[in-house]
């Protein structure tokens, strides 16, 4: 089996496994979105989503939040974690949006990178959910996977791990995909534990259990 026959292969069972993956964060607007991911790092989504509640309590839209005091957007979002960095990134974000871009979120993968705060994999989940566009998110999950899997090999940088799927990975699949192997990667493919490789749909296909390329 072929690293492009066995991406397709897997893809195709965690569609089967997992037919409703979709992202865990909660927004119903780009920036909230936007928002959510730079408060994503080093914290749970679940956590994000309650306290990105309060936060647009307090400030609501675009302008709100770009004309905040920065320690004022701390003092909320200090549960997330690195506060003070977060709470920067987010109001400089919000600032740039405004002034820049009219308040709406770039459908442009460059710049939503030249937005602050905003790193590949942020970009990426922007383009896949909000404008539906060819998109690969390397998190955590999706590194130690594809590792084990055989996809790539021995690679933990993001952005080259991101590289080396784009070759495998059918555009249109690359952001279902990802949210896919989130899904897995919670449930069988665990980092705190060993994985359930028992109970996993790729058992037979997956480098881990000793199956070698062609």
């Amino acid at each position: 089996m072929t690293k492009k026959q066995r991406t397709l292969e897997i893809i195709e069972r965690l569609k089967q496994e997992y037919p409703d993956s979709d992202c865990t964060l909660d927004y119903d607007q780009a920036w909230k979105l936007l928002v959510s991911v730079r408060l994503a790092a080093q914290c749970t989504d679940a956590r994000v989503n309650v306290v990105v509640e309060e936060l647009y309590g307090v400030f609501p839209d675009i302008d709100a939040l770009a004309q905040a005091p920065v320690d004022e957007i701390e003092k909320i979002v200090r549960p997330c974690g690195l506060g003070k960095s977060k709470a920067r990134d987010i109001n400089a974000c919000m600032k740039m949006l405004r002034d820049e871009y009219g308040g709406k979120v770039p459908d442009d993968f460059q710049k939503l990178l030249a937005l602050p705060g905003v790193g590949r994999k942020s970009a990426n989940l922007i383009m896949g959910d909000v404008f539906g566009k060819p998109a690969i998110v390397t998190d955590t999950h999706c590194i130690r996977l594809v590792n084990r899997m055989g996809l790539v090999d021995g690679i933990k940088e993001p952005a080259k791990v991101e590289k080396e799927l784009w070759k495998l990975v059918p555009p249109k699949e690359g952001s279902s995909f990802c949210h896919r192997l989130v899904d897995h990667g919670r449930a069988v493919c665990t980092a705190r534990t060993s994985p359930y490789c028992e109970r996993c749909c790729l058992q037979d296909i997956c480098k881990k259990a000793g199956v070698q390329d062609t």
